[in-house]
């Protein structure tokens, strides 16, 4: 079946160039930046009276021209227009290995629906992260004040943004990029999607699975796992990366904390009373906020060389390499008001939460004060918006094969989930990074190989194929 199926793909796409299609619907205006001088940028209207913003970089070869690329950075809230505006490094796309793409595809960046420069905005207040209210409330008092604390933050999000933050959900976000190919002009999609980017790209798949030439779901979200289950993986997986920086650190001379015991330092550094000074913010980090900037640069080894420096610093008593950087952006907001909306908060009461905050610390005894699916649970609860996408049962039948990628070592979408997504996609193939960090597109030369290979042809990878 496997073969019958790739035979049939090759039959169906175009293996020679295809010009740019003169149908687009879409007004393209030159936007370009000190490192994209051919970008060009516009906003296009889609139901429900929004407006989407894009970006594209047209194909460096078009008379090879394949098509259209859709891409997605992740999130939920990553801004695609932006990554662009960068030259696409944020897509890996100034590696050698993506040099294919680059020439046969324009690459095609967008804010998805209440992100970044699309309209309305997600806007929230400046006191939607809040040092003083922990994640892991203590007692009853310290829950209630938590989901007070999510409830007006919500509001606040309410006011600002308007009755569409109702509507932020992702599958509502996959009918924009319906309307975004009908837009383009082109038949079928061609998508590269990474972290949250996978669940986006697979709701889509789901929804229009005829429209649908090549597909990459790499760092990969099961939304079918209920949120209480993705909780606990992400924990083990948060965990064994911290145990990997630990280790990584004995051998290497990049490691400022080389000669130490690492986790040692970690939980003596996650227990200084009242947490460690930052010039930057004129205040003390709080021990989950330095948690949240560790689990940061834990998602790139790349990053890993200054994590150290950064921790022994703080140890010193200086957390300005530690900050919290995804919680103090303004686009933090997008992140919880998506999230909200796709996984929301399991927990039923305090006990509950107390509960599975037992679970997490006994998963994870050394990285549990950070990670996404944590925050992302008990940044719900008590949130006022209701949830319009939940985690529910998903599959996907009838598109061309569609190729799924997990890592073994990735902190933030486990091995497990990259598992269960390709399960729920008929037809597609799993393909296994066995290299560290967040996504094999940013961490692996072999994988964004196979990646371009696949997209250019519609070939997947065989069957078990591992990247090492």
């Amino acid at each position: 079946m496997k073969a019958l199926a790739v035979v049939a793909a090759l039959t169906l796409l175009p293996l020679t160039a295809l010009p740019a299609s003169a149908a687009s619907g879409i007004d393209w205006k030159p936007c370009a930046t000190e490192y994209a001088p051919t970008l060009e940028c516009a906003n296009l209207r889609v139901s429900g009276g929004l407006s989407i913003a894009l970006a594209k970089l047209p194909a460096t070869d078009p008379a090879r021209r394949i098509g259209s690329l859709l891409t997605n950075p992740g999130g939920p809230g990553g801004s695609g227009v932006t990554v662009l505006k960068y030259g696409g490094r944020g897509f890996a796309l100034d590696k050698p290995e993506m040099a294919e793409a680059r020439q046969r595809f324009d690459v095609i960046g967008f804010d998805p629906r209440g992100v970044g420069e699309s309209t309305p905005a997600i806007t929230c207040g400046p006191d939607l992260h809040d040092p003083a209210v922990s994640r892991f409330p203590r007692s009853r008092a310290d829950y209630d004040r938590l989901l007070a604390h999510n409830r007006a933050s919500g509001e606040e999000c309410l006011k600002r943004t308007g009755p569409k933050l109702s509507s932020v959900d992702t599958w509502h976000a996959a009918d924009d990029v319906e309307a975004i190919r009908g837009a383009l002009g082109e038949p079928k999609v061609n998508w590269l999607g990474v972290s949250y980017g996978s669940e986006l790209g697979a709701v889509y798949a789901e929804k229009y699975p005829n429209r649908i030439r090549t597909m990459v779901l790499d760092g990969a979200v099961d939304h079918s796992r209920p949120t209480r289950q993705a909780v606990l993986e992400e924990a083990v997986a948060t965990e064994s990366a911290l145990k990997d920086f630990a280790t990584w650190c004995t051998t290497s001379a990049d490691c400022a904390l080389r000669g130490k015991d690492v986790l040692a330092v970690y939980d003596a550094l996650m227990r200084t009373p009242g947490g460690v000074p930052s010039k930057q913010l004129g205040r003390k980090v709080t021990a989950e906020e330095m948690a949240a900037g560790v689990y940061g640069s834990l998602i790139l080894p790349a990053f890993w060389p200054d994590l150290a420096k950064a921790i022994d610093a703080a140890t010193a008593g200086d957390a300005d390499g530690l900050l919290p950087y995804s919680q103090l952006d303004p686009s933090y907001g997008a992140y919880r008001a998506i999230g909200c909306h796709d996984f929301g908060s399991p927990f039923t009461s305090y006990a509950d939460m107390r509960a599975m905050q037992g679970l997490v610390k006994t998963l994870s005894p050394h990285g549990w004060r950070y990670s996404e699916f944590w925050d992302m649970a008990s940044g719900c609860a008590g949130w006022p918006v209701p949830s319009a996408y939940l985690p529910r049962p998903q599959k996907v039948t009838g598109a061309a094969p569609i190729l799924v990628v997990g890592g073994e070592h990735d902190p933030a979408t486990p091995l497990v989930w990259a598992k269960g997504l390709a399960r729920n996609i008929e037809n597609s193939t799993l393909l296994v990074d066995a290299g560290y960090g967040h996504t094999g597109l940013l961490n692996s030369a072999c994988v964004r190989t196979e990646e371009v290979k696949y997209l250019v042809s519609g070939v997947t990878p065989a069957p078990g194929t591992v990247c090492r």
